[in-house]
Parts: C-alpha cells; structure tokens; sequence
C-alpha cells in the first residue's frame, strides 16, 4: 500500500500537507463586505539577532547546515536563495543535480520543480487582471467559462473561494502527474473532464484543490485570449528577467540538460521527468536565481527594477489575510497563506511533485524572501527543507516562544476532544474513498492532559506535544506550532492547524478508522485460515486416506463456501497488486480498465455473501457439530463485513473520477 500512498503524495502539488481552525467565518461579498480576517498575532517581541544576515554569514551558517541535513536525509541535491531589500544576498546550489554523472546543483543554472509553487504565478497573473477589471474575485465563475461548474449547495463558486482553497472540492488525483507526456491534455479538456464533486458549500471549509487552480488558469487563458503559458511569459516572466523558467511541457528546446533529476532517495536512481498535466497548478521548472525575483516582486508589492507586474493596493491584496476557520491561527490570503512564525508576519507557499519538495517564505515585514528545494523525496522521517528554515529564522530573526502552560481543564478537555479525525483534502465518494478510512488521524493525550497526534511529527520523527493555553487552543511544547478544536459548518467535531488550507473534522462512528479496518482486516483474516484449514485438511486427509464422508448437499455448500472465500481475498489481491503495480504516478485515466476489474472483484466479493447466507440459514439438525455453527456464524459475519466496506467505501462506485 506504500505506492498507493506515494501516488496519492503526487495529490499534494504543493505538499504542505496540513491546516487551520474555529468556527468557519461565512464569506461576503466585496471589498466593503470583505473586513479581513483578524490576524494571528504574535505575543512575544521578537529578539535582536548577533547574526548579521549577509552573504558571508550565510554562506558560513548553510555550507555547515545544508551538506549536513542533505546527507542524513539521503537528498541528491538541494538550492538555497536568500534575497533583501530588493537584491539577491545569497544563492547556492548544493549536492548533485545528477547523482550518476556527478553533475552539481548550480543556483543559476539547474532547474528544479517547485510544484505548488507554481500556483503563486497563476494566483498574480489572476490578481493582474483583478486590477484591469477583466476579473471580480466575488463573480461565478461560471461566468468566465465556456462549460458549466456543476452547481451543488445552493451557491455558486467564486474566485475568493478558489484563492483561499474554499471552493469544497474533492481532492482531484487523477491524471495529476504522469511520467508520459503523451498522456496530457489541452487545459481546456482536463478542467472539463476532470471536475470534481463539490463536497462542502463554498467559503466554509479549507480543502487545497490542485483542480481548482487550474480552473483559475483556464480563466486567466479565456479571459487574457493568451494561451496560459504565453501569459506567464509576456506578463510575468519577461517583466521580471526571468529567463530560466517555465510552465512549458515538454522543456523548451535546449532546456533539458539543465534539468535536476528527481529521485525518492538519493542513493537511489532518478526517476522520469514529471509531467503534471494540471500544470497552472504546478508544472513549473524554474532555477533559484529566476524564483528570486519574482520574491523581490512581491516583496516590493509588485515591482523589479523599475518593471510593475502589480499594482501595490493589488499586491498588498494579495498578502492580507483573507480567510480562517479560526482568528487565532494562521490564515489564507489570495494564494498565498500565512506562515507566522518567530514573531514575525510572514507569507509563502510549498510545492511538492513526488521528487522534487520546495518552500518560498516571504518575510513580510523585513523584506526578506527565502527559497529552498529539494530535488528528493529523501527518508520519510527527514524534513530538510523545514529544518533549515526554522534555523534560518532562529539564526537571523530570534524568538523565545510564551510558555505552554496549560489551563486547568486539559484533562477533561483532551479527553473530550480524543478521536478519529479524517482530513478536509479528501477524495469524495469514489473508488480511492477507502483512503479516507486508512488515512485518519488520530488525536490522544498523555498522563498531563497534553495533546499528541501521531501523524504529526517533529523534525526528528517524534509526535509533537500540544499544551491547552487556552480554551480549544494548543501550543506545541517547547515550540510555535498551534492547533485549535472547534465545531464545524455541519455540527462536527473538527480541528485545524497553523497551515490554513485544509482542516480535519470527526467523521461519523461507523467510519472511524477502527471500525474501517475492523471491517477489512477480520474478514481477510478468518477467509485466510478458512482457506488455509481446509487446504492443511485436504492434504492430511489424502496423506492418511482419509475421506471426509459428506452427503452430497453439504459437500456443495463446503465448496461454495470456500469458493465465497477465495473471492473476497481475490479482491484483495486484486487491489494490492494493481496498485502496487501501478506505481508511484500510475493514478491515470489509462489505467481505467484496471480500476474496473478492482471493482469486478469487488462486486464478485459481495455477491459472495449470498452463499454465507444462504449456508447459514440451513436447519440446526443438519449441523454435525456445534462448532460447525459458529464457523457458520464467522463465515457470515465476515462475509456482511467485507460487503459493508466495499459499499460503505464506495469501492463500487460508478464514477472513475477521482
């Protein structure tokens, strides 16, 4: 099941994979309706640094950093770009942008795939054309479209609600990234063949939709009567120098030797270039020296040297906290999202493609501008990207958090706020809505009330403590991260953390993630012994030339049943290895077929259940003994189990989009 989870990595164009919390704020209308959100304020003065933030001090603080958190997280290659008040202060490739011919990583020359990253260029060239009046942020976006968003809650989708991940989407995965280029489509024919469901009413839930940001390029095209990437070019591109990079797939001619290779571990071998066919969404290839420009764009509210690619009332738009389920953790702005930290007010973005993992941090209110990207996947505990961030900040912007001391209701609050919770970013009700059972979180405490989520680990691979400083609000121990419990939209449990583009909310009791699995795994277990008794059972018999002796009624029903048996572990196996061999960018439309003979196994497997029942359902009289009963009772239970899943799942669902 790793591939499958590694294929459904590639979902996260952007990968920071995470949050934000309570009570949703309904969305309004226009700019006097559209008070921004209130912010997360720090409260604690950040501290002067002894360090002078300065090419010298850079160079000596990341070249004993970076090789470092490069080796022990087994990464090929890194790049690092620093730039302040206007200027480029540090650049620096580090690694191999090619492990076998040894070929370096070099700032202004390799390109490297900052994934979701890329949406930052489709967000400006959104706000350009906000600010010449060809789009209204508070518009249907219907409106823009030659084809129909599907209507669904009564209410219309906005490009508000497309900017701060509002729109309700389900996670889209299909056809995302592909290692085949002929397997693209033109924009136009992926936002209309790829529309997702709408599974929340737009501006109530944070759900990251990589579709949806295609949807915005495909309006910036319609709209601008460019093709997308001419638009990027003539508008954003070539205003700002930036002469190595591109949305462009394939590389423009000449490109390719520029290229890092991306690898899921370094010692590893480089894997194919990735196509990503929603690629407003996040195809870029881009060197550092290029992606430092456009931060010294924003970080001016629109201009470089001398060239305006936004307005700065539009870019100061652009960067003020729009949307949050909850006023005291970070917020969206317009494509952007908050990543306050350290006392200080900062904006940014990831972006992760299954290789390559990146990071644009834009420190607001020092006009500093930080890139980091990773051209590996590197060991699952590793986090480089982030552990070299938050020393960067700790180096040149000190900070001593406020103690975490918690209040007195910590126990009782933690134990009430204990359970499942399953991720806003999420497929709908199709063939991958298992993923959502396998995929919940779950939420614990220890002896002094504190909170711990599992999935949520620290940079050495421990789970982060979170301390009750206020009522539903928690503080990392000894840390900055924040998570806050609150009730949703629909009345739900819910939690959210400091990355404000998606939430986890409790799901109902029967689909808790240990009944889910309950479900799954009993069956496969008993059907399993089943099989492997009666097999252990033949042989002995034939071995000792024993027979069995079974009229010819309840010989048919012992075949039947284990014919039943065999189905459901057939559909199993079925899963397993398709997606297995599917690998890690094999959630394609080419691979249709196969999801349908997933789903023949499956309804094999639940009209399976007729046999137990029809054999449990056999007059008492005819048992030998009471232990046959019982074995009755487990076929049929198991039988019921594995059919409640695959129904209760959507594994038979009629729809391939996912």
């Amino acid at each position: 099941m790793r591939k499958l989870a590694l294929s459904l990595g590639c979902i996260a164009l952007i990968s920071s994979s995470f949050i934000n919390a309570q009570n949703p704020l309904p969305q309004k209308t226009n700019k006097e309706k559209h008070p921004e959100a209130a912010p997360a304020t720090s409260k604690v003065v950040p501290g002067e640094s002894t360090h002078e933030l300065d090419a010298a001090d850079l160079e000596a603080f990341l070249d004993g950093l970076v090789p470092t958190e490069i080796a022990r997280n087994d990464i090929a290659g890194a790049v690092v770009s620093v730039v302040k008040d206007g200027k480029i202060i540090y650049e620096k490739g580090y690694g191999y942008a090619d492990v076998k011919t040894k070929r370096p990583v070099v700032a202004n020359e390799t390109l490297f795939r900052p994934g979701s990253i890329s949406k930052l260029f489709t967000w400006t060239a959104v706000m350009q054309l906000v600010e010449q009046g060809k789009l209204d942020l508070d518009k249907e976006v219907n409106e823009y479209l030659d084809f129909k968003i599907e209507a669904a809650f009564g209410q219309p989708i906005t490009l508000r609600n497309i900017m701060t991940h509002t729109a309700g989407f389900e996670e889209a995965v299909k056809d995302l990234i592909t290692a085949d280029q002929n397997g693209k489509e033109d924009l136009r024919g992926y936002v209309i063949s790829h529309q997702p469901r709408r599974i929340y009413p737009p501006g109530k839930v944070p759900a990251y939709s990589n579709y949806a940001t295609t949807l915005a390029g495909y309006i910036v095209q319609r709209v601008s009567g460019e093709p997308f990437d001419d638009y990027i070019e003539h508008h954003i591109y070539q205003p700002l120098h930036m002469e190595h990079a591109t949305f462009r797939q394939p590389l423009p001619k000449g490109w390719e030797a520029n290229v890092s290779s991306g690898y899921d571990v370094g010692s590893g071998e480089a894997k194919p270039y990735e196509f990503v066919t929603a690629f407003p969404a996040g195809s870029v290839a881009i060197t550092a020296d290029d992606i430092s420009h456009f931060m010294i764009a924003h970080l001016q509210n629109g201009e470089y040297e001398g060239a305006q690619i936004l307005q700065t009332a539009t870019a100061q738009k652009m960067h003020s906290r729009t949307f949050s389920v909850g006023p005291r953790l970070n917020g969206m702005c317009l494509g952007f999202y908050q990543e306050n930290r350290n006392g200080h007010t900062i904006i940014g973005h990831a972006g992760d493609t299954q290789y390559f993992h990146s990071d644009l941090h834009l420190i607001l209110d020092s006009n500093v501008g930080f890139f980091i990207s990773q051209n590996s996947a590197g060991k699952p505990e590793g986090g480089l990207r982030e552990t070299v961030f938050h020393h960067f900040l700790d180096r040149y912007f000190p900070y001593t958090p406020p103690p975490t001391t918690a209040i007195a209701s910590a126990k009782q609050d933690a134990a009430r706020l204990a359970g499942y919770y399953m991720s806003s970013r999420r497929p709908g009700p199709n063939l991958l809505d298992a993923l959502n059972a396998i995929g919940q979180s779950k939420v614990g405490a220890d002896a002094d009330g504190n909170v711990i989520i599992e999935d949520f680990k620290a940079p050495n691979g421990q789970p982060r403590k979170f301390v009750e400083v206020e009522q539903n609000l928690y503080r990392e121990q000894d840390g900055q991260a924040q998570l806050e419990f609150f009730t949703d939209y629909s009345g739900a449990q819910s939690f959210a953390m400091d990355y404000p583009f998606m939430m986890w909310m409790k799901p109902g009791a029967v689909r808790t993630k240990p009944f889910a699995l309950f479900t799954l795994i009993a069956p496969i277990v008993f059907f399993s012994l089943a099989l492997v008794l009666w097999g252990v059972g033949a042989a002995a018999r034939r071995h000792y030339d024993k027979r069995l002796n079974l009229d010819p009624v309840h010989a048919r029903r012992h075949r039947l049943l284990m014919l039943a048996a065999a189905l459901n572990l057939i559909f199993i196996a079925t899963v397993v290895g398709i997606f297995s061999a599917l690998g890690e960018l094999g959630l394609n439309t080419s691979s249709n077929w196969l999801y349908r003979v997933i789903q023949f196994t499956a309804l094999l497997a639940v009209v399976s259940t007729l046999i137990a029942i029809y054999n449990f359902f056999r007059p008492w009289w005819e048992q030998r003994w009471w232990w046959n009963r019982v074995y009755d009772v487990l076929f049929v239970l198991s039988a019921i189990f594995m059919t409640w899943f695959i129904l209760e799942w959507h594994v038979l669902a009629p729809s391939l989009k996912f």
